[in-house]
């Protein structure tokens, strides 16, 4: 479903029951909260029965509870305040083993990570990226990082990488001033999404580039401007998003590209072994022992 759920919960409680509304009050008043708990807790929460809150999420139209509370939580996560995501953290891990806890849920995300992506949409990002008269990367917050990978690793396999500096809104405007149709944006933002991001997309998409978005879901408000969509799951991290998921989609992206590209990475990186022994650049094994 590609609704906002909290505003479908807004906009639908004049139509609900007593016990409906009280859910609805109850979520747009403690999402934080509600986000991450189950049907009997949240009844339990707001004074309703756990058959009611069922109810409540197949009238809004989604399968059952579970779809309902992950669309929930799609929806809230780039509402909350680094304070509320560290409270939350600490709440869901309370006394277990923190490193136990988030390693399994980091393997989790990767795995619903692959089941949201189709390869047909996979292989066709990698083809327009292959394609492109320029390649474009832009990224901003905790997304930068992901940004400044993926441009580093495009670099050795192609000349034409732009990677958007994101430090201002002006700046990364500016370094797309020359974007045009032939080119391709590869946009990644991930909650809390930047502004300074989906202003950088619009601008490109008016220009007739190409937007490839690389995003956690359908409620990211890059979706509706990318021509394709590559998605990662990333959840609370304590005051951060966990980019485990995210940095393993775009592996398989570089992965995906050298495989276009063998010839040429090849030769590329016969010619950079050569200069990193000539200049010294890394210690040999045979150096520390």
């Amino acid at each position: 479903m590609n609704n906002n759920t909290m505003s479908m919960i807004k906009a639908g409680m004049s139509d609900m029951s007593k016990g409906q509304r009280r859910i609805s009050e109850y979520i747009l008043n403690h999402y934080e909260k509600a986000a991450y708990m189950t049907a009997s807790k949240l009844g339990e929460a707001a004074g309703v029965s756990e058959s009611t809150v069922v109810r409540f999420a197949s009238d809004l139209g989604y399968e059952g509870y579970p779809e309902f509370l992950s669309a929930l939580r799609e929806s809230v996560r780039s509402m909350l305040t680094s304070v509320q995501r560290i409270e939350m953290t600490n709440e869901m891990i309370g006394d277990g083993d923190a490193l136990e806890r988030t390693l399994a849920a980091d393997m989790s995300r990767i795995k619903a990570t692959i089941e949201c992506n189709r390869a047909e949409d996979f292989d066709a990002a990698v083809n327009s990226i292959v394609g492109a008269e320029k390649i474009y990367v832009a990224g901003a917050g905790t997304s930068s990082m992901l940004a400044d990978m993926l441009s580093h690793n495009l670099t050795l396999v192609f000349d034409n990488v732009r990677h958007a500096d994101s430090s201002s809104e002006s700046r990364v405007l500016e370094q797309l001033l020359r974007i045009g149709p032939g080119d391709v944006l590869v946009a990644i933002t991930f909650p809390r999404y930047s502004k300074r991001i989906v202003k950088a997309v619009s601008f490109a998409k008016d220009r007739g580039a190409t937007i490839i978005g690389i995003t956690d879901g359908k409620t990211s408000p890059i979706v509706p401007m990318a021509d394709m969509l590559l998605f990662a799951k990333s959840d609370m991290a304590s005051f951060v998003d966990s980019l485990v998921a995210p940095l393993s989609l775009i592996n398989a992206l570089i992965v995906g590209i050298s495989r276009k590209k063998s010839d040429e990475l090849a030769e590329t990186f016969d010619r950079l072994e050569r200069v990193w022994d000539e200049y010294d650049i890394y210690s040999k094994d045979s150096d520390n022992a």
